[in-house]
């Protein structure tokens, strides 16, 4: 086929479904490449992510190239997902600022596109870091430049030149930021990019789009690895930064350059998009309440969602896995109740629980994998009553589930558990025949007298109000925080329950994770039982990652 001097608005919306499919593709590749002391990879799921709602504006949107430039954009702010989702966003962005207003892109108007891309992710950032995404795009846009100056004609020929010299900035990055190179690996967030070029070649000139690695060599000519602050730095240790802030923020434009101010004194790898009083912001950092003060101060946060970056690969692991057990068992015959019950669960032995409590639908989830309002709408509408009670069972799910009530016809109220053991003991006040307004009464009553506790591995170096951490010492957290450091496991917990138990609690909950062992359970049991001998002990298996012990006391 001949190359293509320019291109219109139905080329563009091939383009995006193209690139959607390409980072569906290389996803799993770029997300199980992790050299860093956090676990962040995450990096393709979140570029997925948000090219995925650029594809659900545009579907809704009307076909012209004005109607489908404001989708693009408004897409990409709104979908946007950690670093690499919010920086594409903002070379989406940019792109789309760039042919809203004219029915063809030439090579000229091509080539503007590219270099304002560029200037809008390097503004993203607060302090870039060359080596990154923000490398490629930019060495890429230099390139179609220097190939406009020097007579390209078309759009063609200006992309060729754009993926040439990103690939070349790409295969470099190993010697801008030396832990890849200590790896082996590129930038996953400059890789990710590359496959849009491609995307608009394989559209435009017939080219293959690259096919994704049969398996995981870590080379620089595949795909590389976004590290957790790879977009910005202040000096932050990247071990030191435990948890991943996102939200929308509704304020002033001018108001934001003083709120980038404060989040630098917090944290690290801080990206803000957007304009005209809504912005997307992104930050790594260990004061999650200061990173959400920042924002009220100035404007109004909405859609809070906090990633605990030290547990998100093993669970988002482990959800994945139980999602699609979920999916392939076959939905059996339930009869219908006056009030039923959604509960998050983060594991199939808990799940168990649950439904052995009256659970009448699960929703796989937990800390890092918090499931999507939708998901939660999508079990409430399977659940068999009309009036549904959700128990989120994390912190961080609660905002979600308070959201679902206004997107069903079905009555729906938030028990807002912050644990499991919280969702457990609530269960004890539920009725299945009761009405809504009963059931959340009594079950919230009960979840609030529950004591609850974990126990979980450092997975780095650290310091608490309990004393200096070691990597690999157990923690026993309480609601507080945490509460106990021990170099044994079964120690943690019995110093923990020594905390949770009062002389007046009765029962305790012991929820066994994955890493539990029988000889540990054992000597927890035995403690109690000399310790608290008034307090009835009851074990479960719960199967959950990462926490060998959840604990409830009543």
């Amino acid at each position: 086929m001949a190359a293509a001097a320019d291109f219109g608005v139905t080329e563009l919306r091939s383009i995006v479904s193209t690139f959607r499919r390409g980072l569906g593709d290389h996803k799993e590749a770029i997300n199980r490449l992790n050299v860093y002391p956090v676990p962040d990879g995450d990096t393709g799921t979140n570029m997925g992510l948000t090219i995925e709602s650029v594809l659900q504006e545009l579907e809704a949107a009307g076909s012209s190239m004005e109607a489908s430039c404001a989708a693009i954009s408004h897409g990409s702010l709104m979908g946007a997902r950690g670093n690499s989702g919010v920086i594409l966003s903002q070379i989406l962005r940019g792109i789309a600022s760039t042919f809203s207003s004219v029915d063809r892109v030439d090579a000229a108007l091509l080539t503007s596109a590219f270099e304002t891309s560029a200037n809008s992710a390097y503004e993203a950032v607060m302090k870039p870091v060359e080596g990154t995404i923000l490398t490629v795009v930019r060495c890429a846009s230099e390139s179609a430049r220097t190939s406009l100056d020097r007579g390209a004609v078309t759009v063609v020929e200006v992309i060729r030149a754009a993926l040439d010299g990103g690939t070349v900035a790409l295969d470099d990055t190993p010697n801008l930021l030396p832990v890849l190179k200590e790896a082996n690996v590129v930038d996953a967030g400059g890789a990710g990019y590359l496959l849009l070029l491609n995307a608009m070649l394989h559209v435009l000139d017939g080219q293959d789009m690259p096919a994704a690695p049969d398996e995981l060599v870590a080379a620089p000519t595949i795909v590389g690895f976004e590290r957790p602050d790879d977009h910005g730095g202040n000096g932050h240790d990247v071990s030191d930064l435990r948890y991943e802030v996102m939200y929308f923020l509704e304020a002033p434009d001018d108001a934001i350059p003083g709120f980038k101010d404060v989040w630098a004194g917090i944290g690290d790898s801080i990206v803000v998009v957007g304009g005209d009083g809504i912005w997307n912001c992104h930050v790594h950092t260990n004061d999650i309440g200061a990173a959400i003060e920042a924002a009220v101060d100035v404007g109004h946060p909405r859609q809070i969602r906090v990633t605990d970056l030290a547990e998100e690969v093993e669970e988002e692991r482990w959800v994945r896995e139980a999602a699609a057990r979920q999916a392939s068992e076959p939905e059996p015959e339930r009869e219908q109740v006056g009030c039923a019950v959604v509960a998050v669960s983060p594991a199939d032995g808990i799940g168990r629980i649950f439904h052995s409590l009256g659970v009448q639908e699960l929703v796989p989830g937990g800390q890092t994998m918090n499931p999507s309002t939708a998901d939660l709408v999508a079990a409430v509408e399977r659940a068999p009553a009309q009036a549904v009670v959700i128990l989120p069972n994390n912190r961080n799910i609660v905002p979600v589930a308070m959201q679902v009530a206004a997107n069903t016809n079905k009555s729906v109220a938030v028990v807002a558990t912050t644990s499991v053991p919280e969702g457990f003991a609530s269960l004890l006040g539920y009725d299945p025949e009761a009405d809504l307004d009963a059931n959340i009464d009594t079950m919230a009553a009960v979840a609030a007298d529950v004591v609850v506790g974990e126990v979980a591995q450092a997975v780095r170096d650290s310091s608490s109000e309990a004393g200096p951490i070691s990597r690999g010492d157990w923690l026993g957290i309480d609601s507080g925080g945490i509460k106990v450091v021990r170099s044994s496991l079964s120690e943690a917990a019995i110093r923990l329950l020594d905390l949770l138990i009062g002389d007046d609690h009765e029962i305790v909950t012991i929820i066994e994770g994955t890493e539990s062992s029988a000889a540990e359970t054992r000597q927890i049991t035995e403690w109690i039982q000399e310790h608290r001998p008034g307090a009835e002990i009851e074990v479960h298996d719960g199967g959950q990652p990462h926490y060998p012990y959840f604990f409830g006391v009543e």
